[in-house]
């Protein structure tokens, strides 16, 4: 996925706990233990024998137990991860995740070729595609989809779109539909012309807000959906998703109905794992409660926790002035309950290195630094400067975070003052919230650094710091240019150096996820970096009783 899933602040605080209360068991479970390389987490065993000797009279209803929150599922707008895992077995676009490695797969397009320069696909679409309600999808659907997501006011992910030419100007109401470079030739062929090669944009594409959807006049989704499910009922706190028969490749999903439940009773969702009422349970669980320990899946994944400093008001919009505040910083303190701690915004996955991280601590140098500082703006030295951490009222966290920060910066003359908002409004309030510092949790969503460091580029629709850096800019361009993937990932390590060396964000600890799922009874499910399973290709095993032994 372009999958840059955001976690709900609860379940990210949530894992940590549990991680903290369960470091013994996580430190046993070598394979699902978080590494240096994401391919360690992958469970490569070949399901393909199982796969092929599926019984259909063993598939029922599948139970997934999640945290609670408000569920957007309109694929234009929604940001948090639990709503992709649904979103994602809802609508399909022209590419999917291989529930193993994450590569892209052919969805409704069945083949695309790329032109010698690079910048112009062709896509041709399968014979046959139709929503669940019966209607026909063609390439003039795919389109109309994308040109929807274009119009939609804050749509997270639009901005990704950026690499066609016209989709930034139209996005910004500077152009029209017809110079956006999205063609369908006919009702199978969509051609896409490109600003710049884009080597990732396959990887991009598996994105739910890529996927098609149909739209009526203001814009607005219809019910009725391109993947392998479809909605049958949608309650406060009960999701009931039903097999689309009319999904192109129905015959490959096997799971006629899942009920995704959404509850914080660790203690009760445990037991319903344990008494066969839930198959899966996503991070809220007691884990001492559960009876079968190995069903557990513990793994890092490709994301971060940070601060960064939302860049409004002076003179934290200096980077000088930042870099005296994170030189002031106790930062073994700040990542004391960090499981994986991080020093860089990007978790450095293979291939991706060079990256200078942020450790250094020095209270008579943050001194200087900040003296200097005031000296180049004016500002007296004996003048108090206040500093803004927005938070959450429930997180103790964030709370705690604040806490260190006051404590390290009082000697530099900056009070922080804090200002709450209700949890469930955090991420949504930052935009137009007037505070200086925010806490953000990102999971990339596709495994490439473009993933995180579109978050800071100055015309993206994913940008919640509004910091902006001309060279940053040259390089992500640059790096998006280049199909030799070395000198890629050469770049965009040193777009994320100028990033840290501004000190726009503060690295705390890389994301970890925990579930309890028995592989030996269900299919289809893998460990993996983006901590994604399609829903697609879950199915029930036939559970093989060993005899018992002879007793003599």
């Amino acid at each position: 996925m372009n999958y840059m899933k955001r976690l709900s602040k609860t379940f990210i605080f949530f894992l940590l706990s549990i991680f903290l209360t369960f470091s013994s068991f996580a430190q046993e479970a070598d394979s699902e233990s978080p590494g240096e390389d994401f391919d360690s987490l992958l469970d490569l065993e070949d399901e393909s024998k199982d796969r092929d000797s599926i019984k259909e009279s063993l598939q029922k209803n599948f139970t997934i137990l999640i945290a609670e929150q408000p569920l957007n599922l309109n694929i234009h707008t929604s940001s948090y991860s639990s709503e992709a895992q649904i979103l994602d077995s809802l609508y399909e676009g022209l590419f999917s995740y291989n529930p193993k490695t994450l590569e892209p797969e052919a969805a409704i397009a069945e083949t695309y070729k790329i032109s010698r320069n690079k910048k112009r696909w062709t896509f041709t679409l399968r014979d046959n595609l139709t929503f669940s309600d019966g209607e026909k999808i063609t390439a003039y659907t795919v389109r109309s989809s994308w040109l929807a997501l274009l119009r939609t006011p804050n749509a997270p992910y639009a901005s990704l779109l950026d690499c066609i030419k016209g989709a930034a100007q139209y996005r910004q109401g500077n152009a029209a539909e017809s110079d956006v470079a999205i063609t369908a030739r006919n009702d199978k062929t969509l051609v896409v012309t490109l600003v710049s090669p884009t080597a990732h944009l396959a990887k991009l594409l598996c994105h739910h807000a890529f996927a098609v959807c149909k739209t009526d006049e203001s814009g607005s989704e219809s019910q009725a959906f391109s993947g392998a499910f479809k909605i049958k009922s949608f309650g406060e706190k009960e999701v009931i998703l039903e097999k689309n028969e009319k999904y192109w490749d129905a015959k490959n999903v096997h799971i006629p109905q899942i009920t995704i439940k959404q509850s914080n009773d660790i203690k009760e969702n445990s037991w319903s794992y344990n008494d066969g009422s839930a198959d899966w349970i996503s991070g809220m669980m007691d884990t001492n409660a559960l009876i079968n320990k190995t069903s557990l899946r513990i793994s890092a994944v490709f994301g971060t926790e940070f601060l960064f400093f939302s860049c409004k008001n002076k003179p934290w919009d200096d980077p000088d002035f930042r870099n005296a505040l994170l030189t002031a910083v106790p930062w073994d303190l700040l990542r004391k309950n960090a499981l994986v701690k991080a020093t860089t915004l990007i978790y450095p996955i293979a291939g991706y290195h060079g990256v200078n991280g942020i450790t250094e601590y020095s209270p008579e140098d943050a001194l200087e630094m900040m003296q200097d500082a005031r000296k180049k703006l004016g500002i007296p030295q004996d003048e108090k400067l206040s500093i803004t951490f927005g938070i959450s009222s429930l997180s103790e966290r964030q709370k705690s975070q604040a806490e260190i920060l006051k404590n390290a910066w009082e000697s530099l003359g900056v009070e922080v003052k804090i200002q709450t908002t209700p949890e469930d409004r955090y991420v949504d309030s930052i935009p137009g919230w007037n505070a200086d510092i925010f806490s953000y949790s990102w999971i990339g969503d596709f495994a490439d650094p473009i993933a995180f460091l579109e978050l800071f580029r100055a015309n993206s629709t994913l940008n919640p710091s509004k910091w902006q850096d001309a060279k940053f800019e040259e390089l992500i361009s640059a790096a998006n240019e280049t199909t030799d993937n070395g000198e890629h990932y050469k770049l965009l390590a040193q777009a994320e150096q100028l990033l840290l060396d501004s000190g726009e964000v503060l690295p705390i600890t890389h994301s970890i996820s925990l579930h309890a799922v028995n592989l030996n009874q269900v299919g289809g499910w893998y460990v993996n970096a983006l901590d994604i399973h399609p829903f697609k290709y879950l199915y029930f095993k036939e559970v093989k009783k060993e005899s018992a032994p002879n007793v003599i």
